[in-house]
C-alpha cells in the first residue's frame, strides 16, 4: 500500500506533543517490514529529524498559513503522489480528501467548555480552527485513532462515532528517556545551579494548571524544610509574573528559574536531576512527560482527572489539581517519608515498561491494512 502521512510540524525547532508523537511512530514504522510504502508530508524547516528510507519518502510542502497547507496543498500532494490512504496526525485535516481519510484526534479540549480564555494568540486562532473543522470531518473519516480509552468516549459521545469507527491507541516514550548512573551537570547548569528540584513543564494553555501549580508551590515553601527551587520549562518569564501578581504570590520569585523552551534533547537529563516532577493538569487525553519522567526513575505527582489514571495505573501518586493545597501535600510527603519516595520510583520505572512506540506503530500498520481491505 502507498500510504501517505501528514506530519507538517515535525521540521519546525520547538516541537511539541503532536510532533514527537507523529516523528516517533514514523521512526518504528520505517523498521517494520508491512509491505507499505509511506509518504510524509511535511512544511520545511530547520530541524530535518527524518531521514528518507527504502520505504519512507519525505514529501516537503511550502505554503503561507497552516489552514491553506492542510486546505489546499495538502490534498494536492495527495491526488498528485496516488496513495491509497491519507493519515492526518494532528487534530484536523482537509474538508475534501481524494482518498480514504484516517484522522488521529488527540483530544477535543477545545470543543468543550471552558472557564478561562488562554492568552496566547497563536493558541485561541488554533482553537477555532479546530472547533471548525473537525465536526465537519470526522464524518468523512473512514477511522478514527485516539489515544486512550478516556478519549475514545469524550469523543463518541460528543461527536455521536460508532465504536467500529474509533480506535484507542496509546503512547510510547523515548528510550532516551531511562535512569542514568552519571547526571550531565553542565546541561543542568545550563537552567538553574543545583540538581534536586522540583521540575514543571508549563504551557499557556489552561488545563496545565500553572496558576494551581504556583499556588500549591507556594504552600510548599511555607512548609518545607528544604525549600527546593521549582525549574519551569516553556513558559516566559513575563508571562510568570503576570500570574505572581494577579496571584499575589511575587514572594515564591526567587525560587522560581524559567528558562523558557527546552530542547528535547536535555530533557532526559533534567527528569534525572529532579526530585520530583510536577504534571497536576486539568485534563490530559494521554500525557507523555509522564512516562517520561517515569522512565527516568523520578516520582510524579499528577492528577486524579481524564486519562491521567489510565496511564499512570493504580499505584501512582494522584491528587485533586484543584486543591492546590493537595499537591503542595504530595510533595512534602515525598519529601517527608523516603521509604514511599522509594516506592515511587520503582512503581514508576516498572509501569513506563508497558508502553513503548513500537507497539504505536504496529498498530497503526494494522489499522492501515483493515481500512484499505474493507
Amino acid at each position: 500500500m502507498k500510504i501517505a502521512i501528514e506530519a507538517q510540524r515535525i521540521f519546525r525547532h520547538d516541537k511539541h506533543g503532536m510532533d514527537f508523537v507523529i516523528l516517533e511512530v514514523l521512526r518504528e514504522l520505517q523498521k517494520l517490514d508491512d509491505g507499505n510504502h509511506y509518504y510524509v508530508i511535511v512544511a520545511p524547516g530547520e530541524d530535518v529529524c527524518l531521514t528518507p528510507s527504502n520505504n519512507l519518502s519525505i514529501i516537503e510542502l511550502k505554503c503561507p498559513t497552516y489552514p491553506l497547507w492542510e486546505q489546499i496543498a495538502l490534498p494536492r500532494a495527495v491526488r498528485r503522489l496516488g496513495v491509497d490512504l491519507l493519515h492526518c496526525t494532528s487534530n484536523t485535516a482537509p474538508l475534501h480528501s481524494p482518498v480514504p481519510l484516517i484522522l488521529t484526534l488527540h483530544d477535543i479540549i477545545y470543543l468543550e467548555p471552558r472557564t478561562h480564555r488562554s492568552l496566547s494568540l497563536y493558541q485561541e486562532m488554533g482553537r477555532y480552527y479546530r472547533r471548525w473543522v473537525v465536526p465537519r470531518i470526522v464524518r468523512r473519516c473512514r477511522h478514527i485513532i485516539t489515544v486512550s480509552q478516556f478519549e475514545q468516549e469524550c469523543i463518541r459521545r460528543a461527536l455521536h462515532i460508532a465504536p467500529q469507527h474509533i480506535s484507542a491507541v496509546y503512547n510510547g516514550y523515548n528510550l532516551r528517556f531511562r535512569e542514568q548512573n552519571i547526571i550531565d551537570i553542565n546541561i543542568v547548569q545550563q537552567y538553574l545551579p543545583q540538581t534536586d528540584y522540583l521540575f514543571f513543564l508549563g504551557n499557556t494553555d489552561p488545563k496545565k494548571n500553572t496558576v494551581g501549580t504556583l499556588k500549591a508551590y507556594s504552600l510548599y515553601l511555607k512548609e518545607s524544610r528544604i525549600k527546593r527551587p521549582l525549574l519551569i520549562a516553556d513558559l516566559k518569564e513575563s508571562y510568570i509574573d503576570r500570574i505572581l501578581l494577579s496571584e499575589r504570590l511575587e514572594s515564591i520569585k526567587p525560587y522560581l528559574y524559567h528558562p523558557g523552551y527546552i530542547p528535547h534533547l536535555h530533557l532526559p537529563t533534567l527528569y534525572n536531576a529532579a526530585f520530583a516532577f510536577l504534571y497536576p493538569s486539568l485534563r490530559e487525553s494521554f500525557g507523555i512527560p509522564l512516562l517520561e519522567s517515569m522512565a527516568c526513575g523520578t516520582p510524579v505527582i499528577s492528577s486524579n482527572t481524564s486519562a491521567i489514571p489510565e496511564i499512570a495505573g493504580d499505584g501512582a501518586l494522584l491528587v485533586d489539581p484543584y486543591q492546590p493545597q493537595a499537591i503542595a501535600d504530595a510533595l512534602l510527603r515525598l519529601e517527608n517519608e523516603s521509604e514511599f519516595y522509594q516506592q515511587q520510583m520503582a512503581y514508576g520505572l516498572k509501569r513506563a515498561q508497558k508502553f513503548s512506540w513500537a507497539q504505536t506503530a504496529q498498530a497503526y500498520s494494522t489499522i492501515y491494512q483493515k481500512i484499505t481491505k474493507s
